[in-house]
């Protein structure tokens, strides 16, 4: 007899989950903002620079931890139905977007979309693409876990996903090793064109990072116990304030060893937003005003970023004025945050006009 996939209650929403999403979107719009709205770069902006060394590892993470399903019963009919309802909802959107976007950002049209395509970024299109990458990468390997398990009933359930782990975190490592491969180099100097035309690169650097969100997730009891305890919250902010001041300052590590600190700053850094973030919930909730804008934004990441390239705005001027006043973080943060609420409610308001119609609301967002 063909299994099925049971009926389940669905569970309420964490609402300080989404707001945490919409946080973390707020710091990525803040990023384009000083990067390619003003034309810093991460040496000059004393905002960037530590920012930016956790708001996508986070936003990764979310969606790690959002992927696990309990309970799911992984059959061909399962995969191939959410399979091919992601790469609807990531590919039709992109495309669009991507195309659009070439044609009012860009000087000359063609030329324009076959520069992107050559870069590992797109032309900042590459979230949606690297996500679906890593969304086949987990339901394949949720299809040959489920059937591994009826095969070996006996094999630890914690075995297969640490496995893939450690396999992504040995990818993510070639990624900072360009003595030995090519395409840690970066664009544009990367002799591997096929790293920069699928955007695998941009996979290998961020894949662990989904896994660690969907670890805790698949193990969320025991991991609200070890961020309850009293320990652990203490001994990771004395590690991370070391690990990200090496990484961004002191440069004991060299070659092969620099990634240690840079990692392990990330994974810390996201690590107490998280934190943060679950153990305040109760100021991110739909009775506070700032839960609210946050959950809305982190309930609409695809249009938002999808549309928010064609609001940013362009002030190289700003930018000069950093490089000449170096060092003021508060107004570096600031200023770029107030413009990208800005830029996401310029965002807001164009997805709500194109969501008036049920099609684009479906094709361009996924929804319906």
């Amino acid at each position: 007899m063909e299994e099925t996939v049971p009926m389940k209650v669905k569970k309420p929403r964490l609402e300080w989950l989404d707001a945490l999403r919409g946080f973390t979107m707020v710091l990525v719009v803040a990023n384009h903002v000083l990067g390619l709205g003003f034309g810093m770069s991460n040496k000059v902006s004393s905002s960037m620079q530590f920012l930016i060394m956790f708001r996508m590892p986070l936003f990764f993470f979310v969606s790690g931890f959002l992927a696990y399903k309990a309970g799911l019963l992984w059959n061909g009919k399962t995969f191939g139905t959410l399979l091919f309802k992601k790469i609807r909802v990531q590919t039709i959107p992109t495309v669009v977007f991507f195309l659009f976007g070439a044609a009012i950002l860009g000087k000359e049209f063609l030329p324009t979309i076959s520069e992107w395509i050559a870069q590992p970024l797109k032309g900042g299109y590459w979230f949606t693409i690297v996500l679906l990458y890593m969304f086949i990468v987990y339901y394949v390997f949720c299809f040959i876990e489920y059937h591994l398990r009826k095969l070996f009933p006996k094999m630890p359930s914690w075995l297969p996903i640490v496995v893939l782990f450690i396999i992504s975190a040995c990818c993510y490592e070639t990624c900072y090793q360009p003595k030995y491969f090519d395409w840690a180099f970066g664009w544009p100097k990367a002799p591997n064109e096929f790293m920069n035309y699928t955007s695998f690169n941009q996979l290998f650097m961020y894949m662990p990072f989904f896994l660690y969100g969907n670890i805790v997730r698949r193990y969320w009891d025991q991991a609200q116990r070890v961020m309850d305890s009293k320990w652990f919250y203490p001994i990771i902010i004395v590690l991370v304030i070391f690990a990200a001041l090496d990484s961004l300052r002191w440069h004991t590590l060299r070659m092969t060893w620099a990634i240690i600190p840079l990692t392990l700053a990330r994974l810390l850094l996201l690590t107490i937003v998280f934190m943060y973030f679950r153990h305040y919930h109760q100021y991110f909730t739909q009775r506070t005003v700032v839960g609210r804008t946050l959950q809305y934004i982190g309930r609409r990441t695809l249009d938002i970023y999808l549309i928010h390239y064609l609001f940013l705005p362009n002030l190289p001027t700003m930018g000069s004025f950093f490089s000449q006043y170096r060092h003021n973080f508060v107004l570096d943060t600031t200023l770029s945050i107030v413009l990208a609420l800005m830029v996401i409610g310029f965002s807001c308001i164009t997805s709500n006009i194109l969501r008036v119609s049920p099609f684009f609301k479906k094709w361009l967002f996924g929804r319906g």
